[in-house]
């Protein structure tokens, strides 16, 4: 993984991701030099002053869109726009929840992916699932044809958003094999829980079928041909759905998760790397918990143990050797469980394929467009 601030895995993560997410690597330097030493103090101590960094490269990343616009140069204004939205989010991303000036980071990051969206005549639609008495954000990205084709449900990790996983070229590498994708802010994640206050829960499927039942109101979807994506904790969220709601036709995951609140204890004995800073405030955030220890015993339920065992569909698990915060053990448990799906792949990255980090943090092409591949084919094979 490019690494910038030496020891400093949280840091490191989240300008891997911005790369991934478009992000440009003068730009992102930029961001990096002025930061180094407080990088030293650790994740925590210094998120402000990165913070404060990485928005003033996206302020001049977003004027610079804005003179493109004015000069009627609509596609660079975009492509601009798109990457200013990711170093926005990204710097959202990192901060505590106390910490005000993420807000305004957030909004702007969302306002900007739209209107990139649309002035690169991309098709992405505006999505708002029912859960409960409320509803939960998506987006659907499509072709703009109103030809059905068979699509995904990409569910994010602990800590991603809609908007990353599509800009991280999800959405373009799924359409270029003729699959639309709908990309949630479930519970717990994005939207949900910044604007809606919706907290992540044990059972998926909660929120899981309602997303595919928004997908039957579509006529540009084959409804016979609807998989789930998951990546990080993601990877626990899918399987999950796809084992307790048999209308999905596929699952696959970037990052097997299977014991996903057993590794919440590692973490108090620092095993492993943390995804973000002020890991313990933030994961109670999301789950709604304000006590660390209730938030445990309520993560003792979040396995794939007695789950995986109920997927009757096709099932990919792709991981990295080299994970450092989910271990790779947690890909062949999630393999070996899964004995009644008809088509069980897991398929690990190693050195050779240069992606051996947390759900291809250190290149993010490799899982990503082996699962486009791996799910393509299988949806073929449906046919």
């Amino acid at each position: 993984m490019f690494e910038p601030f030496h020891g400093n895995y949280v840091w490191n993560l989240g300008i891997n991701l911005a790369l991934i997410c478009g992000g440009n690597h003068g730009e992102l330097d930029e961001v990096c030099r002025p930061v180094r030493e407080a990088a030293k103090a650790g994740a925590d101590a210094g998120s402000a002053q990165l913070f404060d960094s990485w928005i003033a490269v996206a302020h001049q990343v977003a004027r610079n869109a804005a003179r493109d616009e004015e000069d009627g140069f609509l596609l660079s204004a975009g492509a601009k726009y798109l990457r200013a939205s990711g170093y926005y989010l990204g710097a959202e991303r990192l901060q505590s929840r106390d910490y005000a000036p993420r807000w305004e980071a957030y909004d702007r990051g969302l306002e900007l992916y739209y209107k990139g969206a649309k002035l690169r005549g991309l098709h992405v639609d505006k999505v708002e699932i029912p859960y409960g008495d409320s509803a939960y954000n998506a987006i659907f990205v499509h072709d703009g044809s109103g030809v059905a084709r068979p699509t995904l449900v990409a569910v994010n990790g602990l800590d991603s958003m809609k908007e990353q996983v599509d800009m991280a070229g999800h959405g373009a590498v799924n359409l270029e094999r003729g699959i639309n994708t709908l990309f949630l802010d479930q519970p717990g994640t994005g939207e949900a829980i910044r604007k809606r206050n919706l907290p992540a829960v044990f059972d998926s499927e909660r929120w899981g079928s309602p997303a595919f039942d928004y997908l039957l109101t579509r006529n540009d979807v084959i409804h016979g041909q609807v998989g789930i994506f998951g990546l990080s904790f993601g990877g626990y969220h899918a399987p999950r759905i796809a084992a307790n709601d048999p209308r999905y036709a596929l699952c696959a995951v970037m990052g097997a998760n299977h014991v996903w609140g057993k590794r919440q204890r590692e973490r108090l004995s620092n095993e492993g790397e943390n995804p973000v800073p002020h890991y313990w405030d933030h994961v109670m955030w999301v789950f709604g918990f304000a006590d660390r220890d209730e938030f445990l015993a309520y993560a003792d339920q979040i396995t794939l143990d007695g789950q995986v065992e109920k997927i009757r569909v096709p099932f990919l698990i792709t991981h990295g050797e080299n994970d450092r915060q989910i271990p790779a053990f947690n890909a062949q448990m999630s393999y070996d469980q899964a004995i009644n799906s008809p088509k069980r792949t897991l398929r690990m990255f190693t050195k050779a394929d240069f992606e051996v980090e947390h759900c291809g943090a250190d290149n993010g092409t490799g899982m990503r467009d082996y699962i486009a591949d791996w799910c393509a084919q299988t949806f073929a094979e449906m046919q």
